[in-house]
């Protein structure tokens, strides 16, 4: 999310006199076909400007879909990798009670205090797994973050359940460790 979009979120009580979740709590009371209707009805009921109404709505539309909705989605005609992903967050639970498994639009984050990794299916054939492992030196297999930017460090690609090995479970550990 970039700085401008976060600001706008964040002084969104102050200049609306309600926050995020409270907008799109009041939008989902109501069946609003299109997304100029859900705008301006919170322009014209509620006095909201158009920027921040045009903002509401549209992140409303992410907020409104449960976890499984969300996997349903980034897996639609790519439902052959999801045992990759289950595979994943088996193992990933499994390194502590103090793990958040976050599914979002096009992703999905492991977090401990901070974020450690993150999941996408990134083609027809393949996952990618980005692993925030500071100073680890990249090999053949974990490269570099590639399409993660900064939000990684490093990136593993995924084929198959079997790609998740006892070396991948130890960097996934690794990186585990270091964002507690």
């Amino acid at each position: 999310m970039d700085s401008a979009l976060q600001t706008m979120i964040a002084n969104m009580p102050e200049k609306t006199g309600k926050s995020l979740e409270d907008w799109i709590r009041i939008l989902k009371t109501k069946p609003f076909e299109k997304h100029s209707e859900a705008v301006s009805f919170l322009k014209k009921e509620h006095g909201v400007s158009h920027g921040f109404a045009n903002t509401i709505v549209h992140l409303s539309k992410d907020k409104g879909l449960s976890p499984t909705d969300l996997l349903t989605t980034q897996y639609k005609g790519k439902e052959h990798l999801l045992p990759i992903y289950e595979k994943l967050k088996v193992f990933v639970a499994s390194l502590g009670n103090d793990v958040i498994i976050t599914p979002k639009k096009t992703t999905v984050s492991f977090i401990r205090k901070k974020q450690f990794a993150l999941v996408s299916p990134a083609t027809k054939t393949r996952v990618d797994l980005g692993l925030k492992i500071k100073d680890k030196p990249t090999t053949a297999r974990l490269e570099n973050s590639g399409p993660f930017g900064s939000m990684c460090t490093h990136r593993v690609r995924l084929e198959k359940p079997g790609d998740v090995d006892a070396e991948l479970q130890s960097w996934i550990k690794e990186a585990y460790e270091n964002a507690g």
